[in-house]
């Protein structure tokens, strides 16, 4: 019989350790959440540069044209609703809002008042700046979202540094915001080369068959969930490793592969701690002064459980090699007989 020497493998990194890593790292160096505090700060406190008046007649016309189609009573209030909401959204938008990061982009700062869209704080109405020339807002859209993406970077750069150690991670600055430029370009081209021929499609679907629309956005969903994991990573590998952004996307994607479960968890520990303390930090009314606390709170947690992905990623990527190492051992071990 032979039998070949394998040593005992070490466990994967768990959840609870990078966890209390990333809020142990924010809790002795606060200043961390100053970026987002203050960018929400600035959202509430604020003026508001509103495109309501542009994009409100344009929206009038649709809305019309729309209801044109409408025979019973209960479709055209159901549809009354729907357009009172969806204006009153669009009355509520704040072009500002895109320097926080938008919710389908993996660098940027995460903001709770990008997402309400406040309208009154305790010193009375935010100040309105109206957008009225088409040309002006697309300028306007695109800078906010490079100067978003450019500071997004940088807020990375320092929580990675100092979650890990600048000497461990080791990348400059301008290195990282490059990178950051990079993914976030090709990110967007993704996006629309995916979105668009989606939405279509189940536009199409909606018009054939409600059901079988319904099953199509079912199945999107599950195809989302499945992704989320191995895209999650992806800026990580250029902040941890200082790694251009097509590797780091490679990382990241290999990491999932191999430890698909841990991370998964370790993901869903993130993803329900984000939204299910975003309600509470939704909780005091906008013209309150107890919104400094949600706005702290929010600053807080987000900045902690970045810093704690930074941690789990590093953590993560040693034990593969470790596992990598172990593997190729195994192979060059001889057998030796019992």
């Amino acid at each position: 019989m032979y039998t070949q020497k394998l040593e005992e493998l070490p466990p994967p990194p768990g959840v609870i350790g990078p966890l209390r890593a990333g809020f142990d790292t924010v809790s002795s160096h606060i200043g961390l959440i100053l970026v987002p505090l203050l960018l929400d700060v600035f959202l509430w406190l604020g003026p508001r540069l509103s495109v309501y008046g542009l994009i409100n007649p344009f929206l009038k016309l649709v809305f019309d044209q729309a209801r044109l189609g409408l025979t019973s009573s209960t479709d055209i209030r159901r549809f009354t609703e729907f357009q009172g909401l969806f204006s009153e959204m669009i009355e509520r938008f704040n072009l500002f809002s895109l320097l926080g990061k938008l919710q389908t982009f993996p660098i940027g700062v995460s903001s709770l008042l990008a997402q309400t869209m406040p309208v009154a704080t305790p010193l009375g109405s935010q100040q309105v700046v109206q957008i009225s020339s088409p040309v002006v807002f697309i300028g306007l859209a695109f800078l906010l979202v490079l100067a978003g993406w450019i500071v997004g970077g940088l807020y990375f750069y320092w929580v990675s540094g100092t979650a890990l150690g600048e000497r461990e991670t080791g990348i400059i600055s301008g290195r990282a915001i490059i990178q950051t430029l990079i993914l976030s370009v090709v990110w967007s081209i993704g996006l629309m080369m995916f979105f668009v021929p989606v939405m279509f499609l189940l536009t199409l679907v909606t018009m054939l068959n409600a059901v079988l629309a319904s099953v199509a956005f079912f199945i999107l969903v599950l195809v989302a969930f499945w992704l989320i994991v191995p895209l999650f990573f992806i800026p990580h590998g250029i902040f941890v490793r200082k790694q251009n952004a097509f590797y780091s996307a490679f990382t990241s994607l290999r990491m999932a592969r191999f430890a698909l479960p841990t991370s998964g968890m370790f993901v869903l520990c993130w993803f329900l701690l984000t939204v299910g303390l975003n309600y509470l930090w939704s909780v005091p009314p906008e013209d309150s002064w107890m919104t400094l606390v949600g706005i702290g709170g929010h600053a807080f947690i987000t900045t902690a459980l970045l810093a704690a992905s930074f941690v789990y990623y590093r953590d993560m990527n040693a034990w593969l090699q470790t596992m990598f190492e172990r593997f190729q051992q195994k192979q060059s071990i001889p057998t030796q007989r019992v």
